[in-house]
């Protein structure tokens, strides 16, 4: 018998064992006590209310309560800035949206946001595509005769942005120029809130929002909901049309990505990320999620990074055209 091998073996085992001893001593009791999630949007908009679900979700799984705190505002940076400074031990993660990986540095300081230089990746949660939403006293009931009288009145017809650099903000200016018209922007501060009692009364016409955002006063009859910017109708609004069904090939969907602080132990980061997917795959939590105009989709850490880096291809150019 070859002892120096037996004795090798056994040493790479107890190695081995150590390692994976650390690892659970690591993430094995995680989490044991309340963890935060920050949010960079306003307190009922379309990613505050996805931001929530999830941790309702996480928080069943876990046994532990998940708090979302809200720091909206400069487009994102005072929620990163406060996730940057958190200690990366998992009990503070953050759930960035789209526009967050978009905004203009000189609009936003130390943004936009880049995977894995400023965060560590966990997974992906949801998207939701934006709706195009008008006040009944409008008098319209499509989108091709909303630019028909935004092209005879121009200038004039209003519309909520609840957040200037946000993808709302965002897919209100492609619509203008893809479209060929100019239309009065209103700015809000705190999220579609206080929007939707301007739009809900006449005093603004036009708003653009995560179906969440807006299900309270759509299904008040506040606001008419005319066209979705999705790649194609969507099961739970099949009479709704797409606004490439005007505009060929526009479409705006919304999404977030839970990631850490930087130095956050990797087996914190797998655990979350294992548990994340398990719960956007779950068919109860899809068909809750659908029901708001959201929809759950798993990632790995490698497809959230190289899904940032794409979507940041697709959205830095149009949004360094639109701000000139």
């Amino acid at each position: 018998m070859n002892y120096r091998c037996y004795w090798l073996g056994v040493a790479v085992g107890c190695l081995t064992t150590i390692s994976a001893a650390s690892t659970y001593a690591q993430a094995g009791n995680y989490p044991d006590r309340a963890v935060t999630i920050l949010s960079d949007s306003a307190p009922g908009s379309t990613p505050d209310v996805d931001a929530r679900f999830t941790a309702d979700g996480l928080a069943k799984a876990w046994g532990q309560q998940i708090i979302v705190i809200n720091h909206p505002g400069a487009n994102g940076s005072i929620a990163a800035r406060a996730a940057t400074e958190a200690a990366p031990d998992g009990y503070t993660l953050f759930m960035p949206a789209l526009s967050t990986f978009a905004a203009l540095p000189s609009v936003a300081p130390n943004l936009p946001l880049r995977l894995p230089r400023d965060f560590v990746p966990i997974g992906y949660t949801e998207e939701n595509p934006m709706f195009v939403a008008v006040t009944p006293a409008l008098g319209v009931s499509t989108l091709p005769q909303l630019i028909a009288l935004a092209k005879k009145e121009p200038g004039t017809i209003s519309i909520a942005v609840t957040g200037v650099g946000r993808l709302t903000h965002l897919t209100g200016l492609l619509l203008q120029e893809r479209a060929g018209i100019q239309l009065l922007p209103v700015p809000y501060t705190g999220g579609p809130a206080a929007a939707l009692a301007d739009v809900g009364s006449g005093r603004v016409s036009t708003i653009i929002e995560g179906y969440s955002g807006i299900v309270g006063s759509v299904k008040a009859g506040q606001v008419k909901l005319i066209a979705v910017a999705a790649r194609e109708r969507l099961p739970q609004f099949p009479d709704l049309p797409t606004v490439s069904e005007t505009i060929p090939d526009f479409t705006a969907t919304g999404w977030q990505v839970l990631v850490a602080p930087l130095g956050t132990p990797q087996p914190i980061i797998d655990k979350v990320s294992v548990d994340l997917a398990k719960l956007m795959n779950d068919p109860e939590f899809k068909k809750k999620l659908a029901n708001v105009g959201s929809y759950p989709r798993a990632m790995t850490p490698a497809e959230v990074l190289a899904f940032v880096d794409k979507e940041q291809q697709t959205w830095l150019p149009v949004l360094a055209k639109i701000s000139k």
